[in-house]
Order: structure tokens, then C-alpha cells, then sequence
């Protein structure tokens, strides 16, 4: 199978989204990659529920409903969405460049936007809970429908963990936060509401085993040399995840820890090559969706003109002619 079109972003999370509408706007056909089978990236996969506070507009929005109005958006340039799929290889043509996916399709573009966010990821796994994953023990909250009423045990300290914590508290019978140290990497504001909560932190401490009889039904915690245990019919693993570029790396692009290098234009070391979001790097990088949308608007603008060498890189403004 063979796609053609003009510009091929490599990432359907926000910043992919709101590329594809902005390459629409410039007149561009536009396709689509990712190798999750749903659009919106992490928050699609990790935090649909979670409140978003930081994007411009919108004093909070839930998760699943900035990708709806993203998706809305971006439907407006008729993109040709490759979802499932991931792109393995690049290769530079006269005009534009070939992108090789992993189910043998070729995609024919004038340039390529990465904004594959931290790229693949999969969850860090809790070691003494391989073999309950998917039997009360899961590393993502989806919905927090399925928690009510139940004794839910949440491991972690970041974000992720305290921002469950603060959901699930309201619906769940109880909840217990679990953390190996007494230092939190979770936003001070959220570690303070979940401290005034009647969620129950437990630090120093690690869960030691899951029992249950087919199902979670109990959680042992250690604390140095004591043992309580806790009653838990769900069991959240909250403990980061370990992220890879994968192909990308062997597309000779340059990369410094993990993130993309780009310059003010949103221009990677490889010609016809942009990125835009978290996977970028350069220096002051901040890494917040307000500023991938900005960055997005950026790359295509200067991607325009590697699609089509009479164009200007400044469109004008949406709101000129209405």
C-alpha cells in the first residue's frame, strides 16, 4: 500500500492533532501515524478523567474531552489517519521523503512532523504483581467507574498517583497510597489535597505481596521490619514508565537524552524533517500541551515551505477575510 500525501506526522496525541488541523489550514493533504490504536496519545492510553489546567481556554478540561474537540478540529483537514501502525524508515527522495511502516506501507511526503510525545512507553511493573495484572492489578485508571466502592491500593509517588488518589477517593470505599520514600515528585498542590483527603499515605514502604483467591483481595505493605496488610480489591501500579524512540533513533536524526534537537523553526537534522512537543529538545524547553501547540503551528508553517518552495512560511492570520 502506498499513501501519498503532503505532510505525514509521525504522533496522534495533542500536538499531532492540532497539526494536522493547522495543516489543513495551509492547504495541505495530511496523514496521520501512531502505533496506539486510538487518537490523543498518553491521554487517550493514561489520563482520559484526568482535569487538564494548563491549556489556554479552557480553565480545567477533562482529558477525553480536549482530545474530542483536538479530534473535531482536526477532522477539518481530512486526514488520513494510520493508526496501529509504526514508522520504521526514512528514506529522502528527490522531492520529499518515504516513510516505511511496519505493516509494509509506504508513505510518499513532501516533509514529516514528529510528535510522538516520549515516543513508545510501557508501564514499569510492580514485582510482586506479574501475575495479577488484569485480575485487579492494572498500571493505568481509564475510568474510574469500575473503583466504586472498593479498597483501592495506589503505588507511586508522581503525578499520576496523586492525581488517582484525589479522583478515586470520592467513589471508592478507601484508598491507600503507597510510596517508597517520603519525598513526592507530584505537583505540591495535588500532594496537599490528597494529605487533607481521607486517602491514607503510607511512606517508607513497598508493597512486599498481593493475595487473593483469583482476584486481589489483599495487599501486604512492609515497612522496614513490620508488615500490615491492607484489604484491596484493586491494585493501581502507578510507577512511571520507561520510554523509547524506537525506529526513530536509526533514522540518523539527532537526538540528546531521549528528545528530538530542533532549532527555532522546528527543523530536526535531517532534511524535511520537523518536530514539535515533548519530544523536542532545545534550550528552555518547556514541556506542557500549550506549548506543543505553539510549537505544532511552528513546524508547519516552516514545513510549508519545504513542501512547496514558493510558499511563505507566515500564513497570515485565520481571522483575516471572515
Amino acid at each position: 500500500m502506498i499513501v501519498e500525501t503532503d505532510l505525514l506526522i509521525v504522533g496522534a496525541g495533542p500536538t499531532g492533532l492540532f497539526a494536522a488541523y493547522y495543516a489543513g489550514f495551509r492547504g495541505h493533504r495530511v496523514a496521520v501515524v501512531d502505533s496506539l490504536p486510538e487518537l490523543g496519545g498518553q491521554i487517550t492510553a493514561m489520563y482520559p478523567e484526568k482535569q487538564i489546567l494548563d491549556v489556554a481556554g479552557f480553565p480545567s478540561v477533562k482529558g477525553r474531552d480536549l482530545v474530542a474537540g483536538l479530534v473535531e478540529q482536526a477532522n477539518t483537514a481530512k486526514p488520513e489517519y494510520l493508526l496501529g501502525r509504526t514508522a520504521r524508515t526514512l528514506e529522502h527522495r528527490d522531492d520529499g521523503v518515504t516513510v516505511g511502516l511496519d505493516d509494509g506501507t509506504e508513505v510518499r511526503a513532501g516533509a514529516v512532523l514528529v510528535t510522538a510525545g516520549i515516543g513508545k512507553f510501557s508501564p514499569r511493573p510492580l514485582p510482586v504483581g506479574e501475575d495479577w495484572l488484569g485480575r485487579g492489578l492494572e498500571f493505568f485508571v481509564p475510568s474510574f467507574a469500575p473503583y466504586a466502592g472498593k479498597d483501592v491500593v495506589i503505588v507511586g509517588g508522581g503525578d499520576s498517583a496523586f492525581d488517582w488518589a484525589l479522583h478515586l477517593e470520592p467513589i471508592a470505599r478507601s484508598v491507600t497510597l503507597v510510596h517508597r520514600r517520603d519525598a513526592f515528585r507530584a505537583h505540591e498542590r495535588t500532594v496537599q489535597q490528597v494529605r487533607d483527603s481521607s486517602v491514607r499515605i503510607v511512606t517508607q514502604a513497598q508493597v512486599s505481596a498481593i493475595d487473593g483467591d483469583g482476584t486481589v483481595a489483599s495487599v501486604d505493605v512492609t515497612v522496614g521490619e513490620e508488615t500490615t496488610t491492607y484489604p484491596a480489591q484493586a491494585v493501581v501500579a502507578a510507577l512511571g514508565f520507561v520510554a523509547d524512540l524506537g525506529p526513530l533513533q536509526q533514522w540518523g536524526i539527532e537526538v540528546h537524552k531521549r528528545h528530538v534537537v530542533v532549532d527555532p523553526s522546528m527543523r530536526t537534522s535531517l532534511a524535511r524533517v520537523f518536530a514539535a512537543g515533548d519530544i523536542t529538545e532545545y534550550p528552555g524547553k518547556v514541556r506542557l500541551i500549550a506549548v506543543g501547540f505553539g510549537e505544532a503551528a511552528t513546524a508547519v508553517n516552516n514545513a510549508t515551505v519545504a513542501i512547496d518552495p514558493t510558499a511563505h512560511v507566515f500564513p497570515g492570520h485565520s481571522s483575516e477575510g471572515t
